[in-house]
């Protein structure tokens, strides 16, 4: 072993504790790219997996009541493939051992055959039998928030009539990934549940023998679907349509898209702050082992070492902290992401999660922590490098300094000893006192932005439950009431104050 590889090797065990701080912020840089991009690839590829396999839809649409006529022009539009036409409705449900409400989204089975788009996929149990009136299969987290199994009961108030409901089977369905009932903010699966009705009975429960209010179309690769919207538009408004939308503002895949964007932007904005910090450091702690060991490179120069080998000597003290923190990174970005997968699967609903990182995003993430350090250790390697054998062996000469005008007013000043070093030493090297600053105040803000969203959200509950809506509790109808029921309500037990209220949908139009 040559003698700067001993060298390098005791220098390392001397600055161990230096070594592996620098090391530490260089594995986080390396952990959050490997999760971050090995997240955004697991939910893409099984996103695209999952929405290939399970045909879903590209276009969707709303209605009050569509005659089925209507489905051989929407065929017709240019650029359709598939047409999924279904019976939707809300209900409120009276689930056992439950005191809270829960919400239900009924969806209509095809009768004859399964469905041609979103199609669900059967978790447990079977599908409804086409003739029953009261079987159901319900989604999967809904049932595992309530306990439920096929065979178990539960009841559903159906446009005013109460229906005993029998779960045959559970299932996951692509249109909804991510489930979030009526006016939630968060998916809550104990109150809300997605239930699949056979048509005959959810055409019967709503009136909608004949019609449909609920539709999804499959386009054509490569076709844009603003035009399919419009067409689509332009034969629903008649009927009381709601509006057309793609999957960009689809419910489910819109928070799915939104969590993907997300990790695109946290792979390209955390990693390379922690890449800086670690090239920062790096740069300040081989500036001070040079400067320790200035009459160390002059012997070593002395007796034969060329410039060539003293630079790439303290490369190579960068190299080997880069090599501790890039196999730590990637060890934890590894398992990070292994762990943070399944958490993704759970909370989105996937039933299965592809999940693999590329052996490019190691590579390009190992290069880059041999980059930071390499360039934050150059310009103090170059330094050894230049420093001649006779100069190295001396001691450094002091810096030399002008009086300045600003000398000049701080002893008019007559300001303390120390003061005054204090600041000679801010205005001398402004560079080093900006950037020193500027890290305590990112560090100040950080600490003020991570404890204002507590404060900030105190006020908006108050704001918002407190000030402005002041109700415990809002009882919603499935149709019109007169105003004489809201005599009965207020002999509710309990019930200080009640106060009637209307909504109704409207459509807002601007322009063409």
């Amino acid at each position: 072993m040559h003698a700067l590889d001993i060298k390098l090797l005791r220098d390392f065990k001397r600055l161990w504790i230096q070594a592996i701080a620098i090391a530490l912020v260089l594995a986080c840089g390396v952990a959050i790219l490997l999760t971050s991009v090995g997240m955004y690839k697991a939910l893409s590829e099984t996103r695209t997996a999952y929405y290939e396999r399970n045909r879903f839809a590209d276009v969707f649409a709303h209605t009050i009541r569509a005659p089925l006529s209507l489905l051989a022009e929407i065929y017709r539009i240019d650029g359709v493939m598939s047409v999924e036409a279904r019976i939707s409705g809300d209900a409120i449900l009276d689930i056992p051992g439950r005191t809270k409400t829960a919400v239900g989204k009924i969806l209509s089975f095809p009768e004859t055959s399964d469905p041609v788009l979103n199609v669900p996929l059967l978790v447990t149990g079977r599908f409804s039998d086409p003739l029953s009136t009261h079987e159901v299969v319900v989604n999967a987290p809904f049932a595992t928030a309530n306990g439920f199994e096929p065979g178990d009961q539960f009841s559903a108030n159906l446009r005013g009539h109460k229906r005993e409901l029998t779960i045959v089977g559970t299932a996951l369905s692509p249109e909804f990934v991510y489930t979030i009932g009526p006016g939630a903010m968060m998916p809550d699966n104990a109150a809300f549940g997605i239930i699949w009705m056979p048509e005959r009975a959810a055409a019967a429960a709503f009136d909608m023998t004949g019609a449909f209010n609920d539709i999804s179309l499959a386009i054509a690769s490569g076709m844009t679907t603003a035009p399919v919207i419009d067409a689509l538009d332009r034969l629903l408004e008649p009927y009381g349509g709601f509006g057309a939308y793609d999957r960009a503002t689809h419910q489910s895949d819109a928070f799915l898209d939104a969590e993907i964007s997300q990790l695109k932007g946290m792979a390209a904005i955390l990693p390379p702050i922690f890449f800086a910090i670690s090239g920062f450091l790096v740069s300040m702690v081989m500036s001070r082992i040079i400067t320790l060991e200035r009459s160390e490179i002059g012997l070593l120069k002395a007796i034969g070492y060329s410039n060539t080998e003293i630079c790439l000597h303290y490369l190579m003290l960068a190299a080997l902290i880069a090599v501790v923190g890039v196999l730590a990174g990637w060890i934890a970005g590894t398992v990070l992401a292994r762990v943070t997968a399944a958490q993704y699967a759970q909370f989105f609903d996937f039933p299965f999660v592809i999940f693999r990182v590329s052996y490019w995003v190691y590579a390009a993430s190992g290069l880059a922590g041999l980059l930071t350090t390499s360039l934050g250790a150059a310009q103090a390697a170059l330094k050894a490098a230049r420093l001649a054998p006779a100069i190295a062996m001396q001691p450094a000469a002091p810096p030399r300094f002008k009086r300045s005008i600003i000398d000049d007013a701080m002893t008019r000043m007559r300001l303390a000893q120390s003061t005054v070093m204090i600041l000679r030493s801010l205005l001398r090297w402004p560079l080093r006192s900006f950037l020193t600053s500027l890290g305590l105040s990112l560090a100040v803000a950080s600490v003020i932005a991570a404890t204002f969203i507590n404060d900030a959200l105190s006020e908006i509950v108050d704001l918002a439950f407190y000030q402005t809506n002041r109700q415990d509790a809002m009882l919603l109808f499935a149709e019109d009431v007169p105003e004489a029921a809201l005599e009965d309500v207020r002999n509710l037990p309990g019930v200080l104050q009640a106060e009637s209220h209307q909504f109704h949908a409207a459509v807002l139009h601007s322009g063409h």
